[in-house]
């Protein structure tokens, strides 16, 4: 009798949680944090990089980000991509150190950011569900095989729907925390 393989399937429900939280990460709530910039990739030496290979990132204030670039030579680089990166940030340079106040949000602002941590949930949730999916299909392709008994096609199928509903309690429970953090003021 084979097993099927649910560590493959917890592995990458996680790995949804997981890239959950790093969109999460990207959604500005009004407070400074670090990965609110990690997406930004500025144009240095011919190539994109990442804003956290050419300065560090600091967080020296709740309302205010850092960045001390290495190389005085991409300063420019560096404020025109966060210029660019549609994150509504307006950086002020000063020498290799760039300040960038994080400005209020408004109202309008706030619900509209909710909106998008519900569809990153929601995309999350579906990527849980296609793995349980997944899973589910090679359950019945090994008891149609012969490999595993009706019973046993059961028993796995109670084990897999309990994870992805543990997966999707982890995704609601993260939304919640987010939603919360958008709306305060």
């Amino acid at each position: 009798m084979a097993d099927p393989d649910l560590d493959d399937l917890e592995r990458r429900m996680k790995g949804a949680v997981e890239a959950l939280r790093h969109e999460f990460a990207g959604l500005r709530t009004g407070r400074a944090s670090i990965g609110l910039l990690e997406p930004v990739m500025v144009d240095v030496y011919g190539a994109q990089m990442p804003l956290n290979q050419v300065g560090t990132i600091g967080v020296p204030e709740p309302r205010l980000l850092t960045v001390q670039v290495w190389d005085k030579t991409v300063v420019a680089s560096v404020d025109k991509a966060i210029r660019a990166s549609g994150l509504g940030l307006n950086p002020a340079a000063d020498g290799q150190l760039i300040r960038i106040p994080i400005p209020e949000l408004t109202e309008e602002r706030r619900i509209e950011m909710v909106k998008i941590a519900h569809k990153y949930a929601e995309q999350a949730r579906i990527a849980v569900r296609n793995v349980r999916r997944d899973g589910m299909e090679n359950l019945k392709k090994m008891e149609k095989d012969g490999e595993m008994s009706a019973d046993d096609h059961h028993l796995w199928g109670d084990e897999i729907q309990q994870m992805t509903d543990q997966t999707i309690a982890k995704i609601d429970e993260a939304l919640a925390s987010k939603d919360e953090d958008i709306r305060q003021v």
